[in-house]
């Protein structure tokens, strides 16, 4: 496989491998640039006992992602939500990940605003701790139909309780592409959108996660990697590729031809 170093694999392109089949996968394609799944590896025992592989195997982890939604809305529930998010947050500093991929959690019966100030003020401080850790925390904006997950459904969003809380934004392309005046948006944006998630929707789906391998839908993905390397972003474009046509094709072809295609394409811009 033709790897891109400002291509990213993420494990959770491969929603049902081990994180064994995950690392022998990366292995045998020269997959070095990588995203970790907390969920996956905590699953198989927990996070710590693959801490000294990962580090020593010469990957570049770019982000660990996988906490899951908390219900901050639920006073009964934030301790517990505190302590899972230090757990995370750990993990990243712990594998050396650049970005801790965060969703917000649920606003539950609260006003978007409420919701916001919840957060701010139950998980705001705790990450205000890991802010010279080297490692940076990102928050990530959802599909409109995953009110389970969060409560920022766009990039505009996104920036600007990023900028509240002094973290930065995981740009979600698939959950953002068809937003109104997204390159301003971009441009505005820049210096909080930390690392960006690709991959690939088509017009007419009506569930969600079910997404594609980059090229195969109808996200204008040139026009869009475009201005954000016109903004100047610097980071990554991490492969998260879930659902049924990704299952259909299997996961060494479709990461294969994803790494393969988003990789061309950033050299064709220069990138």
């Amino acid at each position: 496989m033709h790897t891109h170093p400002r291509v990213s694999l993420s494990m959770l392109s491969h929603w049902n491998w081990t994180v064994e089949e995950d690392l022998a996968f990366f292995d045998r394609e020269g997959v070095e640039v990588i995203g970790l799944s907390l969920a996956k590896m905590q699953a198989a025992g927990g996070w710590e006992h693959y801490v000294d592989r990962i580090r020593a195997g010469g990957y570049r982890v770019t982000n660990l992602v996988g906490l899951g939604p908390i219900p901050w809305s639920d006073p009964s529930k934030r301790a517990e939500g505190v302590a899972r998010t230090r757990v995370a947050l750990d993990a990243a500093v712990a594998f050396g990940a650049e970005h801790m991929i965060l969703t917000t959690g649920p606003a539950g019966s609260l006003t978007w605003e409420e919701a916001a100030d919840a957060y701010a003020d139950t998980v705001g401080p705790v990450l205000e701790e890991y802010a010279t850790s080297g490692m940076r925390v990102t928050l990530e904006h959802t599909n409109g139909l995953r009110v389970d997950v969060g409560f920022l459904h766009t990039l505009h969003d996104a920036i600007d309780f990023a900028r509240r809380l002094g973290v930065g934004v995981c740009m979600e392309m698939n959950a953002c592409w068809a937003e109104r005046g997204l390159g301003a948006t971009i441009a505005a944006g820049i210096d909080t959108i930390g690392i960006v998630q690709i991959s690939d929707f088509a017009v007419g789906t009506m569930s969600t996660p079910h997404r594609l391998v980059p090229g195969d839908g109808d996200i204008p993905m040139e026009r869009i990697v475009g201005q954000l390397l016109a903004a100047g972003y610097p980071g990554v474009f991490d492969l998260e590729m879930i659902g049924p046509r990704i299952e259909e094709e299997g996961y060494e072809s479709a990461s294969t031809r994803a790494v393969e295609y988003v990789g061309a394409l950033l050299t064709r811009l220069g990138a």
